[in-house]
């Protein structure tokens, strides 16, 4: 519904600066499209790529009516806050918008076209609103056909929530093509449907059909695509997060022939919501291996994928401090560490064309060869 070459206005109030504006921040650092402005009232008049690190020339205004001045034709909300409603103070920008003509993408919970303020403006010829945080129409319960492709499968783990696992999936994604390979990208989430264009949100499918809706977007995503093909399947949440489920589905449903497990330099627990009891991510050999094992039940082929690499996610480090843990990450699981942002996908993509996906003998898990952290 958003066309690529739509010009869009960012409405990203009080998200610049942290992880409830992923959603926008994605779009700013990954879609290819015009973004003319982003609103931010708490930062209007900033440096963006002083902001953000993100080197894309937006400005940042304070309201809907001065982004209007630059002519945008779609607003998207970019922010992502906990529980998935829309702001109040981002409703009066959200009412302009509609009013001045602009069609408005939303991947909140709540439902804007619903919503009886917003649904009482007169639309024009062409105008809309994209509720994408739905469940498709049609789903089935997940059956594994998608372990039918021939292509390879590339399911990114992590082991938290909002670690960077679409970005780490599009930068891959980004490698593969600049070498004329043949990549394509299922968003699961918000941010990796509105950059992408296709997907499902998971979060918005009842957990029954929730496999079998990613069995349909990796099947239409994978539709004609050859052996040396790769479908990269956004990951979502973490077996090691108590308040998450999106990642048995997302295994079931894509079949994958490979993994990647994505983790945040430092981190030792999980985020959940604050005065919650502590959560520890386990350490990653164990957290590798129960991904591995998990990844080879519920499959008609025999497969066990691979964690192949970790993507780390080092924003918050110094270049030098970075390296270090990386090589000791990479000493305690003997895998590849890559930070896919800071340094580029490439080297990831190496360890996934390099290895053949791992056949265990009457499709039982493989007795795992890490090392102990």
């Amino acid at each position: 519904m958003l066309r690529a070459d739509a010009p869009v206005v960012l409405l990203q109030h009080g998200g610049l600066d942290n992880l409830s504006g992923k959603t926008g921040l994605a779009m700013l650092r990954y879609r290819s499209g015009p973004i003319v402005a982003v609103i931010d009232p708490a930062h209007a008049g900033a440096d963006l790529a002083a902001l953000t690190g993100i080197p894309r020339p937006v400005p940042v205004v304070a309201d809907m009516a001065a982004a209007l001045a630059h002519g945008p034709a779609v607003a998207v909300v970019g922010l992502a806050p906990s529980g998935g409603r829309l702001p109040e103070e981002m409703r009066a920008d959200v009412r302009l918008a509609l009013e001045a003509g602009l069609s408005l993408a939303s991947g909140l919970h709540s439902r804007l076209a619903e919503d009886p303020e917003f649904a009482a403006i007169p639309r024009a010829a062409g105008q809309w609103i994209w509720d994408l945080r739905q469940e498709p129409p049609g789903l089935e319960v997940a059956a594994a056909r998608a372990a039918a492709l021939p292509c390879r499968r590339l399911l990114a783990v992590g082991s938290d929530m909002a670690v960077g696992k679409m970005s780490t999936c599009l930068e891959l994604a980004a490698a593969a093509r600049r070498r004329g390979l043949d990549a394509r990208f299922v968003g699961t989430g918000q941010a990796g449907i509105l950059i992408s264009g296709q997907g499902v949100a998971l979060d918005a499918v009842r957990v029954d059909y929730a496999a079998g809706a990613v069995e349909a977007a990796v099947l239409q995503a994978g539709a004609g695509a050859g052996p040396e093909a790769l479908v990269l399947v956004e990951g979502q949440g973490s077996l090691a997060h108590p308040g998450s489920t999106a990642t048995l589905p997302l295994m079931r449903g894509s079949q994958p022939t490979d993994l990647l497990l994505v983790h945040r330099a430092g981190q030792g627990h999980v985020r959940t919501r604050p005065g919650a009891v502590p959560v520890a991510i386990p350490p990653l050999p164990e957290l590798i291996s129960a991904c591995e094992a998990l990844a080879a039940l519920g499959r008609p082929d025999g497969l066990r994928p691979r964690v192949r690499a970790l993507a780390l996610n080092t924003a918050l480090l110094e270049a030098a401090e970075a390296g270090a843990v990386a090589a000791r990450l990479a000493d305690a699981t003997g895998l590849p560490v890559v930070d896919p942002v800071r340094q580029g996908g490439d080297a990831l993509l190496d360890a996934v064309l390099a290895a053949t996906p791992s056949a265990t003998p009457g499709g039982g898990p493989a007795p795992s060869t890490l090392k102990s952290d």
